[in-house]
C-alpha cells in the first residue's frame, strides 16, 4: 500500500509537464497518463467497496501470474477500457481535484476486508492484496511512460 501511495505522490510531480507530448513514446500526453492512472485507481476502489467478499474465490490466471511475477506490464499490449479513458482535454484544476479525492479513497482501500474484490478484464477477480499490487504495477507502468515522454524529446 505504501508503494501505491508513493506512486500517486510521484504522479503529482508530473503535473507541470502535463501538456508534453511525444508520439514516439505514446499517442497521449503526460496529462492523459496522469488522469488515466487516477481514474483507474478511483474506479477500482469504488468497485471493491461495493463488492461482496463472499463472492470472491481465487482462480489461477496465467496473465496475472506473469505480470505479478515480473512486476510490470508490457507496453502496447492492451488498450485501456473506455470507462478508464479520460474523455476531456487535460484540465489541471480537474486533475488537482482528482488528486485531492484520491487520498481518502486510498485510505478506504486500506480499510477494506481482505476478500473485497473487483474483476479485471485480463486478470479476473482480484482481492484487496492483489488489487493493491495490480494498482502499484499499473501506476508504475504509466510513470515510466511519462518519464519517457518527458525525457525522450527530440
Amino acid at each position: 500500500m505504501k508503494k501505491l501511495v508513493q506512486y500517486v505522490n510521484e504522479l503529482k510531480t508530473y503535473l507541470p509537464s502535463a501538456t508534453i507530448f511525444n508520439e514516439k513514446v505514446s499517442s497521449s500526453n503526460v496529462g492523459w497518463h496522469i488522469d488515466h492512472s487516477l481514474l483507474v485507481i478511483s474506479q477500482i476502489i469504488a468497485a471493491m467497496e461495493t463488492s461482496d467478499p463472499d463472492n470472491y474465490q481465487y482462480q489461477f490466471n496465467l496473465k496475472r501470474f506473469l505480470a505479478f511475477s515480473f512486476n510490470r506490464f508490457p507496453r502496447g499490449v492492451a488498450k485501456a477500457p473506455k470507462q478508464v479513458r479520460p474523455t476531456e482535454i487535460f484540465n489541471e484544476a480537474n486533475t488537482v481535484n482528482a488528486f485531492e479525492a484520491i487520498m481518502p479513497k486510498l485510505s478506504l482501500l486500506e480499510n477494506l476486508t481482505p476478500n473485497q474484490f473487483f474483476t479485471h478484464p485480463f486478470f479476473g477477480k482480484l482481492n484487496k492484496k492483489a488489487a493493491i499490487k495490480m494498482l502499484s504495477i499499473h501506476t508504475a507502468h504509466h510513470i515510466l511512460i511519462i518519464k519517457d515522454i518527458i525525457h525522450k524529446q527530440a
